[in-house]
């Protein structure tokens, strides 16, 4: 009684009595949707990786991997601390160096052992060891601590002369066992040293400074190089971002290369330009370098005021990171417009705390900016007096394109077709093909349909997708190829809420009969 995948033997050529039990998979693919909150971070820092994509999803794992908030231009932790005020809980951290960074090293003295740190980066600098007698007789441990991150303690190392260090270094390098892994820390150099060990408690300090490589960085720094070992913005690739930011990126050479990386990639990259830029220099700027594209939103250089509580100062910091994480907090088919950005204390337009200055932007202003795609985070906002963001849009001079609505909601759909569809090519090109892959995407437009991700004014149904021989003809697919197209009408944003109000003691005033209410009046 033979049990076999279907397609695996041929059924029309069976010669032995039996019975046959054929699996038959599911004919319909299910697509889920895939993440909209994941956002990318490119920046310098005083500790972790250089190049590779680090998960974070709070402050506390930011500060694990990469140590503290940096109060400088470039710092990766700024603009992520920033965007975790606004909810973001889904970040892929990519530090970036000048070439200069270095790690922290120290000899233990005394001897020839020599630790040096994990990674490059300031942060080494606070590194202690202590080596102490171990938890049992004869045998030594060493502790492993820097401030901010559990100790790492390696017990019971056992041995005499050199075999002792030759040991001590393999337990740093390698760890001791399931529970007590390689260090996290620093990487150890057993040098010959013959001599006995002693009881000590040393600093980092004592040796030779990590640097952090942070002096020069610049935007060219942020985007990086497209060749592996990936570096920069480049690193981000393949790893699910819906949103990026390069922090502090504001050289204008740059924005066009972060948009083209945004439409390869399906990734709402997040620009800005210089600090205390004017409103006739952005919109001569953007012009001159072409900026034109979905893929990227543009902040103007009106930076914000943000009570850095890491260095106990008030900053003045980028957009970006406050953009992107309300960004990263909104469902998909949702705009920034008139959304409340948290942390936000003043602008340099309206002026920093107890500064007296209070100018906000005129309608004209707004009307510059807008017009020429460029957003800018302002107070008050249509809904109150708060900061938000004040346009919705992006850098697109397009005006069905020029949404975070469009981007976003493009990317998603894009990205989920990209990762679930895949799996009908090699499969047999008939009438049941082309049914099943229909019904797989209707099923997820009409998931998003029932989450609110799609909708009509009208109540009709805002998709429609063919895959049949109207769009495949026999001599398509007797080449191998299959065609699915599918038509989506999104939901516009209200920008612009006219409201019509007649007064007067000559008007008129015309009652409406509610719907359902006999009687019932409306005024």
């Amino acid at each position: 009684m033979p049990i076999v995948q279907q397609g695996n033997i041929n059924t029309t050529a069976l010669v032995v009595p039996d019975l046959y039990v054929q699996i038959v998979p599911p004919q319909n693919l299910v697509l889920n949707g895939v993440p909209t909150n994941v956002l990318g971070v490119v920046g310098s820092a005083s500790w972790g990786p250089v190049g590779q994509p680090v998960i974070a999803s709070s402050m506390a794992d930011y500060a694990r991997n990469f140590g503290p908030v940096m109060p400088r231009k470039y710092d990766m932790g700024t603009v992520v601390a920033a965007a975790v005020q606004q909810g973001a809980s889904n970040f892929r951290c990519v530090r970036v160096t000048d070439g200069t960074d270095t790690a922290a090293s120290m000899i233990l003295p005394g001897t020839s052992f020599l630790l040096v740190g994990l990674y490059t980066g300031s942060l080494g600098n606070q590194i202690v060891v202590s080596l102490a007698a171990g938890s049992k007789a004869n045998t030594w441990r060493l502790t492993v601590t820097l401030p901010g991150l559990q100790p790492e303690v390696f017990d019971n190392i056992a041995g005499t002369g050199s075999q002792f260090w030759i040991n001590l270094a393999a337990a740093v390098n390698a760890g001791t066992g399931v529970q007590r892994g390689p260090s996290q820390l620093v990487v150890a150099t057993a040098g010959g040293t013959s001599v006995a060990p002693s009881a000590q408690t040393v600093s980092f300090t004592i040796g030779t400074a990590g640097t952090d490589g942070a002096t020069s960085v610049s935007s060219t720094s942020l985007v990086g190089a497209d060749t592996v070992p990936r570096k920069g913005m480049y690193a981000l690739r393949g790893q699910g971002c819906s949103i990026a930011v390069l922090a502090d990126g504001d050289d204008a050479t740059q924005w066009t290369t972060q948009a083209g990386f945004g439409l390869s990639e399906g990734i709402y990259m997040i620009l800005v330009s210089p600090s205390g830029d004017t409103i006739s220099d952005i919109v001569a700027v953007k012009q001159a370098v072409g900026l034109d594209s979905y893929a990227a939103k543009l902040m103007f250089g009106d930076w914000i005021w943000w009570n850095d509580q890491v260095n106990g100062i008030l900053r003045l910091i980028s957009p970006q990171g406050f953009v992107a994480g309300r960004l990263a907090n909104l469902s998909p088919e949702q705009s920034s417009l008139n959304k409340p950005l948290y942390g936000v204390v003043g602008s340099q337009k309206s002026g920093s705390p107890g500064s007296g200055q209070s100018t906000g932007y005129s309608s004209a202003e707004l009307a510059a900016l807008l017009g020429v795609g460029v957003d800018v985070i302002a107070n008050p906002q249509p809904g109150g007096a708060f900061w938000g963001v004040r346009g919705g849009h992006n850098s697109s001079s397009n005006s069905a394109t020029n949404g975070d609505n469009y981007t976003r909601l493009t990317n998603y759909i894009a990205a989920t077709l990209a990762a679930g569809m895949g799996q009908y090519v090699g499969q047999v090109i008939n009438a049941a093909l082309f049914r099943r892959i229909r019904a797989t995407q209707l099923s997820f437009l009409q998931a998003m349909l029932g989450q609110g991700l799609l909708g009509s004014t009208d109540g009709t149904l805002p998709f429609s997708v063919i895959c049949d021989t109207s769009n495949n003809p026999a001599g398509r697919t007797g080449l191998g190829y299959v065609q699915s197209d599918a038509q989506i009408r999104y939901q516009a944003i209200n920008e612009k809420f006219i409201v019509n109000m007649e007064g007067g003691q000559t008007v008129q005033v015309q009652r409406q009969t509610l719907p359902g209410t006999p009687g019932a009046l409306s005024a």
